[in-house]
């Protein structure tokens, strides 16, 4: 660990500074011209204007139909696309896209909840990104990062979080945010602790390795105490299980390389949606990480991107950059290039299903930083995918929020709702890979950007 020590000044000076000013209070804004996308999928308002009273929006609508409050500070988003804030339900806070794993979880592990969460956190902010999905870190660091960030004190998107997976099998270094599970009564125990302790939802993972009775008791378990239950959907089995036990999402579409969804789990996609008495179902495929690694063994040049890594302290920027010098060598990578392939098809069959499409990008993972991760969903979703932009950015705002039980105060641009907006400069509609460089960015009536 001596390697690591000469590592900590640097972050550790970097946090105290962002911890020392707390949290600000908001003021009357109104955001005046430009394109509003309020998120619901219907016609954009051009020339729009949006007015934020505090913590939430009070008004919407055509300029000159508004009533702009005398004392308020008014921004001009002329030029601009206007959306809500970006959600992204699928972020690992306790990476930052090193492609080392036994390296990362020696180094870094130890610093996760002084260090690596607080910089990702921040990154996915100044990226547009106000409210997202941690699928996986040590419970208390969780939930100490979560509550800064609500409260103000860290820079970054309000947080809904797990804390550690319930899995059958751990990985080397990550029995602290992932958590064997061995039998019914220690299912209900681990399930217990966390919701006691005030995760937002449990994550499961290897569905196919659990026995009935174990998947039994976790659902069971979950529902008494009124906690969502989503999975990892690695494999046709894990969705079967999943789908069959009525959870309420999956993460995740590798499905061990496979060209499409099985038909099997296309029936019983179906079969859900037309049950009036089926709970809703939501899916974050998660497609970007894997084709942007594959994008950066061809070109790794948007690494050097010193605005991806600002915020990132110079020997951290350093040691990650590193690890992804020779992208197709990373230890940590370790699924084929064939898993890339088939992901739009999947995606695709998502969409056709009708169930609730929430983005995620896998943030954090080899290569996928997360000041660059969540637009990137967005545009392979609309690029290489061929799904209607609106429908990218709903999964991306109103459909991410209500999956998260939020959407009667998030993920549109509404008066009542909370003020997180965003806005970028041109026709997102037209050029979706705009959202790669927010212009201004609006977190709970605070312009943060």
């Amino acid at each position: 660990m001596s390697g690591c020590r000469g590592r900590r000044r640097g972050p550790g000076w970097l946090l105290a500074a962002w911890l020392a000013a707390g949290p600000a209070s908001a003021a009357t804004l109104v955001l005046e011209g430009g394109t509003v996308i309020d998120g619901s999928g219907g016609t954009p308002l051009r020339n729009g204007v949006i007015v934020i009273e505090g913590e939430r929006i009070t008004a919407v609508g055509p300029a000159g139909q508004v009533h702009v409050p005398a004392a308020a500070e008014r921004i001009s988003t002329e030029g601009m696309t206007v959306l809500p804030g970006l959600w992204d339900l699928q972020v690992h806070l306790m990476r930052l896209g090193h492609g080392d794993r036994t390296r990362w979880n020696t180094t870094y592990g130890p610093l996760a909840e002084r260090v690596v969460m607080p910089l990702a956190a921040r990154q996915l902010l100044e990226a547009g990104v106000t409210s997202a999905r941690d699928v996986g870190a040590p419970l208390e660091a969780a939930l100490n990062v979560r509550h800064r960030t609500r409260s103000g004190f860290i820079r970054g998107p309000a947080l809904y979080v797990a804390g550690p997976e319930l899995r059958k099998q751990v990985g080397p270094g990550a029995e602290d945010w992932q958590w064997i599970v061995a039998g019914v009564p220690d299912v209900r125990l681990k399930v217990g602790l966390l919701a006691d302790a005030g995760v937002d939802y449990l994550l499961l993972a290897d569905l196919d390795l659990w026995s009935a009775a174990e998947l039994d008791a976790a659902i069971a378990e979950a529902r008494a105490r009124g906690l969502p239950v989503h999975a990892w959907a690695e494999r046709p089995a894990d969705v079967l299980r999943g789908l069959a036990l009525e959870i309420d999402g999956f993460v995740g579409i590798g499905m061990a390389g496979l060209p499409s969804l099985p038909g099997e789990v296309v029936q019983m996609l179906n079969e859900r949606r037309f049950d009036p008495q089926a709970r809703p179902l939501s899916w974050s495929p998660g497609i970007s990480a894997l084709l942007n690694f594959e994008s950066l063994r061809d070109n790794p040049e948007p690494l050097d991107d010193a605005a991806a890594t600002a915020v990132l302290p110079p020997l951290v920027r350093a040691d990650i950059l590193a690890s992804l010098a020779d992208p197709g060598r990373s230890d940590w990578w370790e699924m084929p290039a064939t898993q890339a392939r088939g992901q739009c098809t999947r995606l695709r069959q998502l969409d056709e299903a009708k169930l609730r499409l929430v983005l995620g990008s896998d943030a954090g993972v080899p290569g996928h930083l997360h000041s660059r991760a969540t637009w990137q969903e967005i545009d392979f979703w609309v690029r290489s995918c061929g799904l209607p932009v609106q429908r990218a950015i709903q999964a991306a705002t109103r459909d991410a929020a209500a999956a998260m039980g939020a959407g009667h105060e998030s993920g549109m641009l509404a008066p009542g709702l909370y003020a997180d907006v965003i806005a970028v400069r041109g026709d997102v509609l037209r050029h979706p890979a705009l959202l790669q460089s927010v212009d201004i960015v609006i977190r709970r009536g605070l312009r943060v950007r």
